[in-house]
């Protein structure tokens, strides 16, 4: 095959995986950020514990992460068909992309957020902060840089998904190193292939680490004197506030 004859089917290609990871990192996003968050809240000591809904979620999280990507796509068949109206396809593999990433998220978003400095937390808590304003003002913000470096971690697995969904004619840079390289052995296009997805993931990577460090070095500054600042301005719990005592009044003369 020539290379006239390989270059559109690469570029569709391309284009066709950027698609496929682009959306699943973005569905991944919204549905695993919320629940790694909630896995933290519900925890022990936790400010929304409950024991029982703990163990649920995350006995889901590690179902769902011990899954094959394989086995979970055959499994989603159906609930694929359901959504999309095929099996085949780029929006088809969208579906079992997505479900398969947002436990993965999950569990990444938990870890970076159990790093959170809890004396922040409990100083926005004790000038009355209530669960919602903790999660938008102390932990999301400050494991914004972990947080960064998960959904890098992501993606770059979400391209291999994406390259083991062409097997099942999924489309994207899998289903030609499997359709033209591995089946009419096309050896050179396979190759190319493989190059194409090392280049793709050494990118991904590479910024993700660099936002990541830049978040990481301009928030590593700040941290401690706004921890000292929330903490000066809130009261000490349980304290009580002693009025000056008025000074005693002179006895009035006799007139």
């Amino acid at each position: 095959m020539t290379w006239s004859e390989m270059q559109p089917l690469l570029e569709q290609a391309s284009w066709d995986t950027l698609y496929m990871v682009g959306v699943s990192t973005l569905i991944a996003v919204v549905g695993g950020l919320p629940l790694g968050v909630l896995l933290v809240l519900t925890d022990r000591g936790g400010l929304l514990q409950n024991t029982v809904l703990n163990k649920v979620l995350g006995q889901i999280v590690n179902v769902a992460r011990s899954m094959p990507f394989i086995i979970l796509m055959v499994a989603l068949m159906s609930f694929t068909r359901w959504i999309t109206g095929t099996t085949i396809g780029v929006e088809a593999a969208i579906v079992p992309l997505s479900i398969g990433a947002i436990p993965f998220f999950a569990r990444l978003v938990e870890t970076a957020v159990r790093e959170v400095d809890h004396g922040l937390v409990e100083a926005v808590q004790a000038m009355g902060g209530n669960t919602w304003t903790v999660v938008r003002k102390v932990l999301v913000p400050e494991s914004l840089p972990s947080l960064i470096s998960s959904a890098t971690t992501t993606v770059v697995v979400l391209i291999g998904y994406s390259a083991m969904a062409g097997t099942v004619g999924a489309g994207g840079l899998g289903d030609i190193a499997i359709r033209y390289g591995y089946e009419r052995f096309e050896s050179g296009l396979m190759w190319i292939t493989v190059g194409i997805l090392a280049v793709v993931i050494s990118v991904i990577q590479f910024a993700g680490d660099y936002a990541a460090r830049s978040l990481s070095r301009r928030g590593r500054g700040s941290t401690v004197p706004r921890l000292r600042l929330l903490r000066a301005a809130a009261p000490a719990a349980g304290s009580v506030t002693v009025p000056a005592a008025e000074p005693a009044a002179e006895p009035s003369k006799a007139s």
